[in-house]
């Protein structure tokens, strides 16, 4: 069959790659795909945002399945537009994707469902959310309700900290801010846990723990993500079972009394407070670089169990795992998350040498008579699987090494409190 993947990244690439190892797969197009995935798929460069340019060429060239990665188009309602014209689509509707569209949106499903989350207010100016921290403890989290890119989010240790974000944020550094969301600090570790879902059956779909700053020691600002490993160091049983029975059942339950099923991904953002999980966040995909990390650990047809959701029989699939550790490491672009330069040759990736468990999944890439050039923050995502989470970080400092691109930084503490413990 052929299968099309809206492309944003290595999130995106991750997935293609995935599905190229499907017998069933006869054709894949990526919407508009990067260096990596015009290796193994054809890209196509049309205008995404048009919902309507995008139907035509499924359409014409015949595609049975598409599957939606970035969450903007999710939020934009994508989904629905493609479903009301019979052509099936991997992904929640506009509606269930409030749940990363809107974080007041899905505190308010907390408030109702009673599902653990961090206490929070919400604030319509700046006015008011500067009376607020005046009278609140530090450290304090600031939020911008809408998609942020995995940036909108400020830990304030102090007034001027939070004066500051809550100022970036109406003046909308973010993208236009009617409200602003302020909570308290959780003391605890974070985990990523996944999950999918075909509106009536729900199955896990790995964990993992990601690295957002962009400074060793987990310092410095917000990035999109600067590696990941998977699993992660939290999950037990008896946990799993509280995240289910907590928080992901009541939320799907949530969404069917407001008439809507959830049909995808789920990536549940939690923070683990003494083997308790609270919310922190949901993301309506897989995460960018979880979704990296996790796949390469997948031992079962993603196209099958894709289909299975898209057909409400995923009760019918059994999902496999490798009994293997994985790591990612992204390196960017120098300057990012700030100013960086774009159009940067990598002179040398054609030296990369992968063995069966090691990926490098393109980001921002683009090729151009036949060379490769940096034009995003986020540049490749290095992935090894291994028994040993030390030995995949060795082995993914090997292939940086060799790449030998001055271009770019990574972080060399990717995994530090499984590896460094």
């Amino acid at each position: 069959m052929k299968v099309g993947i809206i492309v944003s990244g290595g999130r995106e690439h991750a997935i293609c790659q995935a599905l190229s190892k499907s017998k069933k797969v006869d054709e894949l197009y990526c919407f508009p795909g990067n260096a990596g995935t015009a290796l193994i798929a054809k890209n196509i460069a049309l205008n995404v945002e048009d919902f309507n340019e995008l139907k035509k060429f499924l359409l014409s060239n015949k595609i049975n399945l598409i599957i939606i990665g970035p969450e903007k188009y999710l939020v934009d309602g994508i989904v629905d537009f493609l479903e009301e014209q019979n052509i099936k689509v991997f992904g929640p509707n506009k509606i269930a994707s409030q749940l990363e569209g809107s974080k007041i949106f899905t505190k308010n499903i907390c408030e109702k469902y009673n599902i653990p989350t961090a206490k929070f207010g919400i604030f319509e100016n700046i006015s008011e959310a500067n009376k607020f921290i005046e009278k609140n403890n530090y450290p304090l989290v600031i939020k911008a309700d809408g998609l942020a890119a995995g940036k909108g989010v400020y830990i304030c240790n102090n007034k001027a900290e939070a004066t500051l974000g809550i100022k970036e944020i109406f003046e909308g550094k973010f993208g236009k801010a009617k409200n602003i969301l302020i909570e308290e600090f959780l003391e605890g570790e974070e985990m990523s846990y996944f999950i999918i879902t075909d509106g009536k059956t729900i199955k896990n779909f790995e964990t993992a723990q990601d690295h957002k700053r962009v400074l060793e020691g987990d310092l410095g600002k917000n990035t999109g993500g600067m590696g990941a490993y998977s699993p992660s160091r939290l999950i037990n049983n008896e946990l799993e079972k509280k995240i289910l029975k907590k928080i992901i059942e009541p939320t799907i339950k949530g969404l069917k009394e407001i008439g809507t099923n959830y049909k995808g991904f789920l990536y549940a953002g939690l923070m683990i407070v003494k083997n308790e999980p609270f919310l922190i966040e949901y993301n309506v995909r897989m995460g960018d670089p979880e979704c990296q990390t996790i796949l390469p650990k997948l031992n079962s047809d993603l196209l099958d169990i894709i289909l299975a959701c898209c057909d409400e029989k995923l009760h019918e699939t059994e999902i496999k795992w490798l009994n293997k550790k994985s790591l990612c490491v992204v390196l960017c672009s120098k300057g990012y998350p700030e100013q960086y330069k774009k159009n940067v040759l990598i002179k040398d990736i054609a030296k990369i040498k992968l063995d069966s468990d090691e990926y490098c999944y393109h980001a921002g890439t683009a090729k151009n008579e036949g060379k490769i050039y940096a034009i995003g923050g986020r540049v490749l995502n290095f992935v090894c699987l291994s028994e040993d989470f030390s030995k995949a970080r060795t082995k993914i400092f090997d292939l940086i090494k060799l790449l030998n691109w001055d271009g770019g930084f990574f972080r060399k503490d990717i995994g530090y409190k499984v590896i460094d413990k």
